[in-house]
């Protein structure tokens, strides 16, 4: 379990491909002040298990088993050497839940679809797959790359000359410790990002749905 604030960017030091997996390994040094074999680590929103580590370098490079479900359903298999990532352990019980309930269990990409900077802060706005849009609501929370954000606005891009939606989106406000303690500063219009939305509003939808009312 997470809360969706991040404690550290890390950089990709590997992601070597084996059949339908791949060991992740991830160079850090704030999550890797006590790592034991087994850990879960939020690596862009995505719950891994440490694996295994060398520690005879300047920052430590942490390994991660990564499956085929996961390289499915995040953007973990774009990353590449030299790709920076958000980093967060697992909560503990005994902390202040800053931010909301994060699982690491992505559910989905989206992508950023523009940057719209204010004064001491700035707006994003990302498309959501349709599948998801309607866990998506204003107000509520979401994690993007595993960072824990209150969504400001939802909609639909309006239909184009053939009468095709362009998709749903969603916006967040970023305060510049946001900007700076995470990658979503340097995210570009494009950029794939991962997506978990509140798992409550997930279980409120399957206990309405499981016995046929809705």
């Amino acid at each position: 379990m997470f809360t969706g604030i991040i404690e550290e960017i890390g950089e990709v030091a590997g992601l070597a491909h084996r059949g339908d997996s791949a060991v992740l390994t991830v160079a850090a040094s704030t999550v890797a002040g006590d790592l034991v074999h087994g850990a879960s680590i939020a690596v862009n929103g995505v719950c891994l298990t440490v694996v295994g580590w060398d520690d005879t370098a300047a920052t430590t490079r942490i390994d991660f088993d990564v499956m085929a479900e996961t390289l499915k359903r995040s953007n973990v298999g774009t990353l590449r050497t030299g790709s920076t990532v958000n980093l967060e352990r697992a909560a503990r019980v005994d902390a202040r839940l800053d931010g909301h309930i994060v699982q690491g269990h992505v559910d989905g990409t989206g992508t950023v679809l523009s940057r719209t900077p204010g004064s001491a802060w700035e707006s994003l706005r990302f498309s959501v797959p349709s599948q998801l849009a309607r866990y998506v609501a204003e107000k509520g929370s979401i994690a993007v790359d595993g960072v824990s954000l209150t969504v400001t606005a939802v909609g639909q891009a309006a239909p184009d000359g053939a009468g095709v939606s362009a998709g749903n989106w969603f916006e967040v406000g970023l305060i510049p410790e946001t900007l700076r303690a995470t990658i979503l500063g340097t995210k570009q219009p494009g950029d794939p990002v991962n997506l978990e939305v509140d798992v409550l509003a997930k279980y409120v939808e399957r206990l309405l749905t499981a016995d046929g009312k809705i």
